[in-house]
């Protein structure tokens, strides 16, 4: 390998390094920001379940929110509590809302629509 060769190889790996080191802070703020709106809509989805909400209105942007944040267990669990609660006012809508979530985090679990009904 000439010297020039190698003087051209070390930039590409410390771009690499670097690129992947910024790739990781990035990552790093994104769940920081999940984790955050998930605390944030904890609250708001408990009340809703926990007095009866029959506010459609409400609780559809609720579920619009949390289908950013379903890639984490606990947005997922959040998700599906209001789509529980959900279920008995609108199947139909819940049942939108289970297919926009298969379809944003294309989720294999077969079993969401039998969970959210239970």
């Amino acid at each position: 390998m000439s010297t020039q060769d190698q003087h051209t190889a070390r930039p590409r790996a410390a771009t690499y390094q670097d690129l992947l080191a910024e790739l990781k802070t990035t990552a790093a703020g994104l769940q920081t920001l999940h984790e955050q709106a998930i605390e944030a809509l904890t609250p708001t989805v408990q009340d809703m379940v926990r007095s009866g909400s029959r506010d459609v209105q409400r609780i559809e942007h609720t579920l619009d929110q949390l289908l950013d944040h379903a890639c984490l267990p606990e947005g997922l669990a959040l998700f599906k509590t209001l789509c529980r609660h959900y279920w008995t006012l609108a199947p139909q809508a819940t049942g939108a809302y289970v297919h926009a979530y298969r379809e944003m985090w294309d989720g294999d679990d077969q079993n969401y629509t039998d969970e959210v009904q239970a």
